[in-house]
């Protein structure tokens, strides 16, 4: 029976409870947003500040050190709790920022009501883990009675910013909600089903359940793939597996993300994102770029060559390949197009380029591999320096196929490349402190962290100082750095209880076990964990991926006979893949936004920069399987 003109159509009505309403802006509109931007902005500046006294403390306690007066007592413990405080501080940040690690390509693809439905389960589980945040804090807060013996101070001053940091990240979600114009109900509706998801996880039981690790991970993924930050749908789906049957209590839960951000290697990340950042916010970088074009300029190709090359330099410094779209988007982006490169090539080089810092040291992605595994830092960076230097020549070769630039008439001269060499020298050095002080020994890689930052900070303060800039550029560093090293700590931290729960069931154990059925022996395990690798790349951004995949598959690298450098190299590369494929394709995505380019034409101009990625890939798989068999 059709339905009448006078009554109304079920679906929109339906659709209009939770869709954003019609009309939006007024005075309260703008005051909500302003609120936001108010607390938005004293968490940013809060979280610089810690991280400057972070930078202090270490500084100082290295200077200590190395005149000989011994290390600073109880410093490393001091800056290991300022570094969960800039965690805690960035969680209210987390959820709505560009590093909140949302897997949303499903979600963007529905409409209507599943459209509305997705969103609000996703804010549900963003306002239940802060609610957890804040129960299991004010727990664990009750319970510790200690004190530290370095410091002297109580333990439970280290969990004192969680209750905090759940209030403040549910607070601005509902006001989040309410500033984009979603109706009452949808807001009502999203805190209602986020709490009650934590009654639940607190108070529910049930007779049956998966594994914990099972349930969990079913949860977590559920959660993922509704559009809610990953270390959100984490900490809920860990809350949430406790009533199926988790031995893992919601006090330990935080226990557990706590004590997995607390190693002091892990203060190397923020001070190398710090580097980076104090760098690129100077027109130094550029100095990079003039010197690497002076080498190269006058080859067919010779931008594109200098592209890669400049990238290779600034890998040394940043650490990031988000900061190196950035950075080449900026700075190499226009003499591109100007030498004849399309918008879409342009785009594509900058971002598979741009794979290099997250392989060649110091990389991050090396970093959360070795806080996840165990493994040597030192290393896994010479291994990534070797891997990295076999990609850069792969990109090489498919920038000479693809090139249609011609290079400029000449070689530069030598007093040019000598005048270039010399501009770039301060940078230069930055990447001699980082690699050779950590290859030759002299420091450890968060003291080669820490001075490769305050290095920065002394050359950008002396460049400002000529340039008679102002020095926002300086603060902005430190706030961008501090964002950062909140939404990776967050990942690492979150994973932690994640990865216990997966040890508790045996879960590698029973990979190995699946894998050596499918087959024996070094090669038949690297080929199913490449493939596996590259389905899971399609999806994961490469930190995600890092935390949750390498300690199941490292322990059965290393039964196989496979070097686990080796496999560490080929699990970031795989990963790295990623970035430039769809439905995640990170970089490809960032690089098409700043560009202005559609991205689905610039996944087709990465497609011989992604052979080439792959070839080198089999190259490294092919070298870990002989080095296996032959030793």
């Amino acid at each position: 029976m059709e339905a009448s003109e006078s009554s109304p159509p079920p679906w929109p009505a339906q659709e209009n409870l939770f869709m954003p309403a019609a009309s939006r802006g007024g005075e309260a509109t703008r005051f909500l947003e302003k609120t936001i931007r108010v607390i938005e902005r004293g968490l940013e500046l809060l979280a610089a500040l810690v991280l400057a006294a972070l930078l202090t403390v270490v500084s100082y306690s290295v200077c200590r050190r190395y005149l000989g007066f011994g290390g600073a007592d109880g410093a490393d413990e001091l800056a290991t709790w300022l570094y969960i405080h800039i965690i805690f501080i960035g969680f209210p940040l987390a959820a709505e920022s560009a590093l909140s690690m949302r897997l949303d390509f499903l979600v963007r693809k529905l409409r209507g009501l599943p459209l509305a439905a997705a969103e609000l389960l996703s804010h549900a589980i963003v306002i239940h883990a802060s609610l957890f945040l804040i129960s299991a804090g004010l727990v664990v807060m009750s319970k510790l009675t200690g004190a530290s013996m370095l410091l002297g101070w109580p333990e439970w001053c280290r969990f004192a910013p969680a209750p905090a940091a759940g209030a403040l990240s549910c607070l601005l979600t509902l006001l989040r909600l309410a500033a984009s114009g979603r109706r009452p109900v949808f807001i009502v509706t999203s805190l209602a089903l986020g709490t009650l998801f934590f009654l639940f996880g607190r108070y529910g039981a049930l007779p049956f359940g998966l594994m914990p690790s099972a349930t969990a991970s079913i949860i977590g993924l559920a959660g993922l793939f509704l559009g809610a930050p990953l270390p959100h749908a984490l900490l809920s789906a860990l809350a949430l597996s406790i009533p199926f049957g988790s031995l893992l209590p919601e006090a330990a839960i935080l226990q557990n993300t706590v004590v997995g951000a607390s190693s002091f290697l892990l203060l190397a990340i923020p001070f190398f994102l710090l580097a980076g950042g104090l760098i690129s916010s100077t027109s130094l970088a550029e100095k990079l770029v003039a010197f690497a074009d002076a080498l190269i300029g006058h080859l067919r190709g010779g931008l594109g060559y200098t592209a890669l090359l400049s990238n290779l330099f600034f890998s040394g410094i940043s650490g990031s390949s988000v900061a190196d779209v950035a950075f080449g988007v900026k700075v190499l982006g226009p003499g591109l197009k100007e030498r004849g490169y399309t918008p879409e090539r342009t785009a594509a080089i900058i971002a598979a380029t741009a794979m290099l810092p997250n392989i060649v040291p110091p990389s991050v992605a090396f970093l959360m591999l070795a806080a996840a595994t165990d493994l040597s830092v030192k290393s896994l960076f010479m291994g990534g320096l070797a891997g990295g230097l076999a990609l850069a020549l792969a990109f090489a070769v498919a920038l000479r196929h693809i090139s249609s630039e011609q290079g400029r008439a000449r070689p530069a001269p030598l007093r040019e490349k000598a005048r270039t060499f010399v501009a770039a020298l301060p940078v230069l050095g930055l990447i001699v402190i980082i690699l050779l002080g950590i290859r030759m020994g002299l420091v450890t890689t968060t003291e080669a962290s820490a001075l490769a930052a305050l290095y920065s900070l002394a050359i950008a303060a002396s460049w400002l100082r000529r340039r008679r800039e102002h020095p926002r550029l300086l603060l902005q560093a430190f706030v961008l750095a501090g964002r950062e090293t909140s939404a990776i700590g967050l990942l690492i931290g979150t994973s932690a209880p994640f990865v216990f729960i997966l040890a508790q069931d045996q879960a590698p154990a029973a990979i190995a076990s699946y894998m050596s059925a499918l087959g024996n022996g070094p090669f038949a395990f690297l080929l199913l964990a490449n493939l596996a690798l590259i389905l899971f790349g399609l999806c994961l951004e490469v930190g995600v991926g890092i935390m949750l995949l390498a300690p199941l598959l490292m322990p059965v690298a290393v039964q196989a006979g496979v070097d686990p450098i080796h496999f560490g190299v080929i699990m970031v590369m795989n990963l790295m893949l990623g970035s430039l494929t769809p439905p995640v394709g990170l970089l490809v995505f960032m690089a098409a936004g700043l560009s202005g380019v559609e991205a689905d034409k610039v996944f087709r101009a990465a497609l011989p920069l992604m052979g080439a990625a792959l070839a080198t890939l089999l190259a490294l798989s092919v070298f870990a399987g002989f080095s296996a068999i032959y030793g």
